[in-house]
């Protein structure tokens, strides 16, 4: 049997349907948490949308989890620590342990602002992927 999930969360447009969070009082609409459905260890990953002008409405952090934020659609604002930091598609922000961090669809968005948030923690990566294996002579399954 092999370790793999599939889950399916929907088109950019769907997000926003989703009511989710961590906890009762952080669920709010066009939150998705994708590793309460998936089997994950070392990472997490949540789907945001949030409405133009629409805001987190508080700021967290993390001792021990670093995040990385891959804005998708719409145009936003990332408050970290002292400053703030214009996002939108493509933008990527990498947020270590200790940052304070919070976020806004800018009021003047032409969209939702959408996008995936991946964490993780524990080990830190090896500079290669030299735990990968190849097999080039396996036939490709297409």
């Amino acid at each position: 049997m092999s370790d793999y999930q599939v889950s399916e969360i929907g088109g950019l447009d769907q997000w926003r349907d989703h009511f989710g969070g961590f906890r009762p009082d952080s669920s709010r609409d066009g939150r998705r948490v994708v590793d309460f459905e998936l089997a994950m260890q070392y990472i997490g990953l949540t789907a945001n949308a949030l409405e133009p002008g629409e805001q987190a409405g508080y700021w967290h952090r993390h001792a021990r989890v670093e995040e990385v934020y891959v804005f998708l659609e719409g145009r936003g604002q990332m408050g970290l620590d002292d400053d703030v930091v214009d996002v939108g598609p493509g933008t990527i922000v990498r947020v270590g342990q200790g940052v304070w961090r919070t976020w806004r669809a800018h009021p003047e968005s032409d969209g939702q602002l959408r996008w995936l948030c991946i964490r993780a923690g524990g080990y830190e990566l090896p500079d290669l992927p030299d735990d990968s294996e190849r097999e080039p002579e396996r036939p490709l399954p297409w």
